[in-house]
């Protein structure tokens, strides 16, 4: 009974110091600042608004929540020796990432270099000299480099499960430039969530007198006690693909993120029983996380673009919610053949089409399997949206979407659509314990 109140009094102090510090905020402004581009990016482009971004954020922020709270619950068994000083490092060395590129605030980069400079601060007299450099030396020498990889791991491991489950619930439409310059359609998944984290660890400060009732697998000293630190995180990953349907592309992300979680944990464990191995662990945080990246465009070069128009109709990109089209269960992917009895190749056969039935819509469709299914519904006065489809693009598309190296500023500037042959930021990567886009 003693432990479990010391618990309840340790998570809640560090609950407060939670809320005191800046950081989780800034998570959830950053999360405003991506959504709300997004948002920007569809009425541009298609003059229709699929997502709402103030319902975005508060989903993201409950999840995130949830995601942190068996995050924490996991720590507490792993055990990682994090202090206030850990967290300054962290959220320090990735803000300084931001600034060159947005999916280096991912943790896995600020860790991974984090771990190279301790290393390389081992070499040198930095510790023993005096001032404001020899205390930022012994504080970085004093981080729990393996703990804290780790860390990096585990939220990950969340990051997987999060894509899996809702990585299409968050896809968008896009035109973008296939690889001879012609537009093609294609999507961009991306998902934040904000991740508050209470971690138990080694005595530190107001420590707790009382023993706890397990012992964690790592982390240090435990019979000196134990206290809680407030860990505020930020995860999220940002995939575009021309060749799946978002759902496959989802599952295709989430099992990257899987296999890094696993890699990067086993070279944590392995750097935190043979010190020397420290650089390697920091070297797989970095470059395999790059490896998630070049394997996802590896894949999407070696397969043909999916949202293309053909001989055979027009090729759904996207569905407007509220729609006829949601009420047919139409899907992205799927090819209409005919409307109302006419073959479309175009959207002006589309609209004419329409119009030769003011009571039905009657279409013929070929599924992603090439099989016909029929679908009709009545028409309703007064609906918005003659059958609320986004086609693929023609030549007349007027925006589109093209990859690039998107910066802080590009994020300040909502830099995110132009004209025809102008750009919108789009960065192709995964980031995983943050963003990217």
């Amino acid at each position: 009974m003693d432990a479990a109140n010391a618990l309840l009094d340790q998570f809640g102090t560090a609950f407060v110091h939670l809320l005191a510090q800046p950081f989780y905020y800034i998570a959830v402004l950053f999360i405003i600042l991506q959504y709300t581009r997004q948002i920007s990016l569809e009425r541009r482009m298609f003059a229709v608004r699929l997502h709402i971004w103030p319902r975005l954020v508060a989903k993201a922020m409950l999840v995130g929540l949830v995601a942190g709270l068996l995050a924490s619950v996991v720590g507490a068994f792993i055990g990682i020796s994090l202090t206030g000083d850990a967290v300054l490092w962290l959220w320090g060395s990735a803000a300084v990432l931001l600034v060159f590129r947005i999916r280096y605030l991912c943790f896995a980069y600020g860790a991974g270099v984090l771990a190279l400079l301790q290393w390389m601060i081992g070499f040198t007299p930095l510790e023993d000299n005096g001032g404001w450099i020899g205390d930022m030396a012994s504080s970085l020498a004093g981080l729990d480099m393996p703990g804290i990889l780790v860390l990096v791991a585990l939220l990950h491991l969340v990051e997987a499960f999060l894509v899996r489950r809702q990585g299409d619930k968050l896809a968008t439409p896009l035109f973008v430039e296939g690889k001879r310059g012609k537009l093609v359609g294609g999507y961009m998944l991306q998902g934040f969530w904000p991740v508050p984290m209470l971690l138990l660890v080694p005595a530190a400060g107001s420590a707790s007198a009382v023993d706890l009732p397990w012992t964690p697998l790592f982390g240090g000293d435990w019979t000196q006690g134990w206290s809680v630190v407030a860990l505020p995180m930020i995860i999220g990953f940002s995939e575009m693909t021309r060749t799946m349907l978002p759902s496959a592309k989802a599952r295709h992300a989430a099992k990257g993120l899987l296999w890094y979680s696993l890699l990067l944990t086993g070279a944590a464990l392995l750097a935190w029983w043979l010190p020397a191995l420290l650089p390697v662990a920091a070297l797989c945080s970095l470059l395999m996380h790059e490896a998630i990246i070049w394997r996802s465009r590896v894949v999407e070069s070696a397969q043909s673009p999916l949202y293309v128009n053909d001989q055979r109709g027009l090729r759904i990109l996207g569905i407007v919610p509220g729609t006829p089209a949601e009420a047919m269960k139409l899907s992205p992917g799927e090819i209409i053949a005919k409307v109302n009895g006419n073959r479309v190749y175009s959207k002006e056969d589309l609209h004419e089409s329409l119009q030769n039935n003011s009571g039905m819509y009657k279409l013929e469709v070929l599924n992603q399997e090439g099989e016909i299914k029929f679908v009709q519904r009545a028409r309703y006065e007064g609906e918005h949206h003659q059958l609320g489809v986004i086609l693929s693009p023609d030549e007349r598309a007027t925006y589109y979407a093209s990859s690039e190296v998107a910066t802080l500023l590009d994020l300040l500037r909502r830099a995110r659509t132009a004209k025809r042959r102008g750009r919108a930021f789009v960065e192709e990567d995964d980031t995983t314990g943050t963003l990217n886009v």
